[in-house]
């Protein structure tokens, strides 16, 4: 497919934003990329035309059989001007995971990521250059067809929006309080859980709730059939350091391939630490801690690149990992994956791509 990107200009541009005032996803950028499925077209009129509301009919399917996908990456302003952007065709080839898994047609990568270096481009006046923050990247796919027969639908759109973003919990650094959900279920093998589908996160809100209800900050998602074998928390992957190892659960068709776990993965077999993917129960973290082996725990995922867990609750009992402080590995992959990101540091790994 080889189509150009049309540019509609806008008559009017937005006062960008104070960084104090950023917070996570609150405001967006002047601009947005659109482009429209037909089944008898195919993807069609890209383009990249002023931030404005949609106007849907009441029947889209999206709204009634939930066709929907998404995705999120960064865009990063290094202190020499350069754009850099992590890992994109990550989030591209995920992007196509996530539309076959739900029915939605598959789109060129390489326009993809065409469009996103365009938008990001044109709006890098928007990406703010403080620590901590970046310029957040929206793609996403809905389906548009008014139609209320359940089957896919014969007509989507595609956007992708931005938006200048501070750090994604309010204390970057600070280990968050993490509960055990062995109630709820997040999802099933054969599901949709590998993927970024819209439903997946509706389904967690309930735990989420109830989990800040009694003071944690996250939830931590165990496996669907037994409800021992730990799986995500919240929108991060998870790891933990058990003595002098790094551990984290093995991708089985129920939890997202993270592209930020990828990068830890990575980056700790670059550095010779040692890292396995296997099958873990929640049990066993907590006998490592009573045994005094459990060192470390930590999230991974884009919003907040890696964040450390300073407490678990798992049904009555609650424990304290590293005394509440941040782990020295923690830090360290979390400054060595912000400043490649950043331009700070060699990308030995070559995952930037510069706009």
């Amino acid at each position: 497919m080889n189509q150009v990107i049309e540019l509609v200009k806008t008559n009017a541009k937005k006062e960008k934003p104070s960084v104090e005032s950023l917070g996570f996803g609150k405001y967006f950028t002047d601009y947005m990329f659109v482009m429209d499925y037909q089944k008898d077209k195919g993807w069609h009129s890209p383009k990249i035309t002023p931030y404005e509301p949609l106007v849907l009919d009441p029947s889209s399917m999206v709204f009634h059989y939930g066709q929907a996908v998404f995705e999120g990456l960064k865009a990063y302003k290094t202190k020499e001007g350069k754009v850099l952007l992590f890992r994109p065709d990550k989030n591209v080839k995920r992007l196509n995971l996530s539309c076959d898994r739900m029915s939605i047609p598959t789109l060129d990568e390489d326009v993809v990521l065409e469009a996103i270096k365009q938008l990001v481009e044109l709006e890098k006046d928007w990406i703010p250059e403080e620590e901590g923050t970046s310029l957040y990247i929206r793609p996403f796919v809905i389906a548009t067809e008014p139609y209320l027969g359940v089957r896919p639908a014969g007509q989507y759109k595609f956007m992708i929006i931005l938006s200048p973003v501070g750090s994604y919990y309010s204390g970057q650094l600070s280990p968050t309080k993490i509960y055990v959900e062995d109630q709820y279920i997040r999802a099933v093998p054969g599901g949709v859980g590998y993927v970024k589908t819209s439903g997946n996160y509706a389904a967690s809100l309930k735990a989420q709730e109830e989990a800040e209800e009694q003071g944690y900050d996250q939830v931590l998602w165990l496996d669907a059939v037994e409800k021992k074998y730990i799986e995500e928390v919240g929108s991060m992957n998870i790891f933990f350091k058990v003595k002098g190892e790094v551990i984290t659960p093995k991708l089985n068709g129920s939890i997202l391939g993270g592209i930020t776990r990828d990068s830890v993965i990575q980056l700790l077999q670059h550095w010779g630490v040692p890292v396995r993917e296997e099958r873990i129960s929640v049990k066993d973290i907590f006998n490592a801690y009573h045994k005094g082996e459990l060192r470390e725990v930590f999230g991974a995922g884009t919003a907040a690149v890696i964040s450390p867990v300073g407490e678990l609750k798992w049904k009555d009992e609650q424990i304290i990992v590293n005394g509440n402080q941040i782990g020295d590995l923690s830090m360290r992959l979390y400054q060595a994956i912000t400043n490649i990101q950043l331009g700070k540091e060699e990308d030995v790994l070559n995952w930037t791509v510069e706009i």
